[in-house]
């Protein structure tokens, strides 16, 4: 019998890179020309969390475009990537809360 504890180990945290582009009240500066957002999701897979981090957005009237996935803290250490422990604690926070955490903004500027 699956309890709750065994789905909750089932979802890992996914590193995405969401490029954004403009929307009418997205928030972004005037003259940008859309925006890059790192962001920390949790899901079963990388396809679960790369869907929610785009419904998630859609609904903030934001404006995604495409999602380049960098996978778990695990892929990603496998990888050589450095990950310090204020960006290990957002992803523990994207687990407990299942949620999208968006950790980074960075506007984009012609």
């Amino acid at each position: 019998m699956a309890g709750k504890n065994e789905k909750e180990s089932r979802q890992q945290v996914y590193t995405l890179l969401v490029e954004l582009g403009r929307k009418q009240g997205d928030g972004l500066p005037e003259d940008a020309t859309g925006a890059a957002l790192m962001c920390y999701a949790s899901g079963v897979d990388e396809a679960e969390a790369v869907r929610e981090t785009v419904a998630i957005l859609k609904q903030a009237d934001q404006a995604p475009l495409d999602v380049t996935g960098y996978g778990t803290a695990e892929e990603r250490a496998a990888q050589g990537h450095e990950i310090d422990e204020d960006e290990h604690a957002l992803m523990r926070r994207a687990l407990e809360e299942n949620a999208v955490i968006v950790a980074q903004v960075t506007p984009h500027f012609d």
